[in-house]
Order: structure tokens, then sequence, then C-alpha cells
């Protein structure tokens, strides 16, 4: 059960993103790129400061987390500058050359970047129907981006929009490294430092500043399309591996393009409607991936929230430690066991093959 309420987690961050390149699209006419990268983060962030305040104020379990250290900077460093800056600037400009569905679409493409550099980097497990998947939404992407009328094949703004999708592959599995850790302070971090930067940068280079309505329409776009996607999808890949939760995420495009037919009434021919279903049929495939084996847990000890029900911690606490929803945050051991069971590349199961 636990798992299908983090897949139902997962799902509602990819409607939350997916809303977002339709949206961005339509402020674009009025906000320079640049500024509009700036401030979807800087309104993830600051939204998310107030979320993480005002729950801290009714004393809920959500604020329960384990904090950053010394160790994740580097993981949390290399994330912000991949798919807090990169990748969001990269994607404005390419939105202006995208009609909206197929910009929706291509943003499938995040879910290869990241289960390949999750399976030839970080060595998740992955067997035939990943790969299949892979292979099928990979080829959904070149249908999209393909225009035989230009010089190279491609339009240069379908390849923008793959290469933020590269940059958010990257972002996403540095992030799954830190994801045990507080996922409102990673977006609160990931906002306020990727927003401000991009706030200099456009600054610096004279870009035309946009109006106080469209700066707030932006942020509070930024709020939930990426403040509150973002601190979901962690909490997905905490318990399910990067690879997994993007798969699920890759519902988020989908969305997108639908949003995106309904606002601009785009006409498309019929390579977009043959992309799409040879992109559903990848996503349908990766989703209905079950992986079970037995394998040998080594002894370890690490600090995140948890409770008890998972079969995996099983240390004393006095009731008064307990709080009542039964998540708690502490450093605690696991001893070294052997067993069998479906799992996923969690934090418990991120085991070589």
């Amino acid at each position: 059960m636990k798992e299908y309420k983090t897949a139902l987690c997962v799902i509602l961050a990819a409607v939350l993103f997916g809303a977002s390149a339709p949206i961005s699209k339509l402020l674009l006419t009025r906000v320079d790129p640049i500024f509009m990268a700036s401030f979807l983060y800087l309104g993830s962030g600051l939204g998310i400061v107030l979320l993480k305040m005002s729950l801290r104020l009714k004393h809920s379990d959500l604020t329960n987390e384990a904090h950053l250290n010394r160790s994740d900077i580097p993981w949390l460093v290399i994330a912000v500058i991949s798919g807090g800056v990169l990748a969001p600037i990269v994607l404005m400009f390419s939105l202006k050359a995208t009609p909206a569905g197929t910009a929706s679409l291509l943003l499938n493409f995040e879910s290869v970047a990241t289960t390949l550099i999750a399976i030839l980097i970080f060595r998740e497990s992955a067997d035939k129907r990943i790969w299949s998947s892979i292979l099928l939404i990979t080829l959904g992407s070149i249908l999209l981006s393909w225009n035989p009328a230009l010089p190279w094949g491609v339009s240069w703004g379908a390849f923008g929009i793959i290469l933020a999708c590269i940059f958010w592959g990257i972002d996403n599995n540095f992030t799954c490294k830190i994801s045990l850790k507080d996922p409102m302070t990673i977006v609160i971090i990931k906002g306020l430092c990727a927003g401000s930067f991009s706030l200099i940068l456009g600054l610096t280079l004279g870009n035309p500043f946009p109006a106080v309505k469209m700066i707030l329409s932006a942020m509070i776009l930024g709020f939930f399309s990426y403040g509150m996607s973002i601190s979901l999808f962690i909490r997905g890949m905490r318990a399910l591996g990067a690879a997994r939760t993007s798969a699920l995420f890759s519902t988020a495009p989908f969305i997108g393009a639908i949003i995106s037919l309904a606002i601009f009434n785009e006409s498309q021919g019929s390579i977009f409607y043959v992309a799409a279903l040879i992109i559903v049929v990848g996503v349908v495939i990766l989703l209905r991936e079950r992986h079970g084996h037995r394998h040998l847990h080594e002894s370890t000890v690490h600090n995140h929230q948890h409770n008890h029900d998972d079969g995996h911690h099983d240390h004393f606490h006095n009731e008064n430690e307990i709080t009542p929803s039964g998540y708690h945050t502490h450093i605690h051991a696991h001893e070294s066991i052997e067993h069998a069971h479906p799992h996923k590349p969690d934090v418990h199961h991120r085991h070589a093959h």
C-alpha cells in the first residue's frame, strides 16, 4: 500500500509539472526566457519556505526530516547547476521555437536520460522491459524532433528541449543521492540559489525586466509546477529509486500535451500522434516492470525519516519517542540480512546485480 501511495504522489508531481510547459509558453510572450527561469525557481523556493513555516506551526510530522550535512553539498551543488540553472534556461529559450504540444511530449526524454544515467553510472538494475521502454521513448522523441526541411534534420528548439532533459536527468540522479534528507529544504536551496543566479544573469545581460503581474504569475506557476512537484518527486525517489520514479513522472508530458492542444489549438500532423502512441507504449512497459530476487542487505548506519512497518526497521523505541503518524527521524543501524521479496531500488535496495 505504501508503494501505491508513493506512486500517487509522483503522479501528482507529474500533473503539476506537466502544466508548466504550456503555461510557460504563454508567459514567454511577455517575459524574457532567463527571467522566466529565474522567477519560476524563486517562486518554488519562496513558496516552499512559506509552506514549511505553516506546517511547522501546526507541529506536522511532515517537517520531521533528516537535515542536510557537509557530505551532501557536492551532490546538491551539481543538482542546482544542472537542473536549476542550465535546464530551465535552455528549456525557456527552446519553448519559444517549438509548438507547445511537441515540447510537452519531448519532455518524456527526461525519463530516458534519468534512467540511462541511473543504470550506466549509478548501477541501478535494469531488465529487458526497461531497455525496451528506453528505446521506444527515444524513438518517439526522434520522430517529434525530426524535420527533413532543416539542414541537419532536427529543429534546434527540439534539440534544446532534449538537452534540457539531459540536464534534468543529471539533476535527478544527483538529487537521488540526498533524497533521504528533507525534500523541502532541498527544494528551497535549489529554488533560491538557481533563481537568484538566473536573476543576476538576466540583469547583467540587460534583458528587459518583466512587469510585476508577470513576475507574480511566473512565481505562482513555479511554486506549484516546480516547488510542490519537486518535493513530491524527491519523496518518490527515496522509495522507488531514480529510474522508477522517472517512469511514473513520464505521465507529465502527456498532461502537458493535452493542456497545450486545448490552449493553443495547434494543428498536429500524423507523425505527432504516431510518436505519442510509441511513447505511451514505452511508458506503460516501464510502469509494469517488476523486480524480485534473493538479495543481501549489508549492515549500515544512516539517518532518514522512517516508520517500522516496512520490514527494514526493527530497532527499539520507547513509546514517547514515536510520533502519532509513526514516522520519526534519527540515526539508526541495520544489521546484515539476506532474503527475497519484490522490491524497487529504494535506499535499502541499491545493491549490485
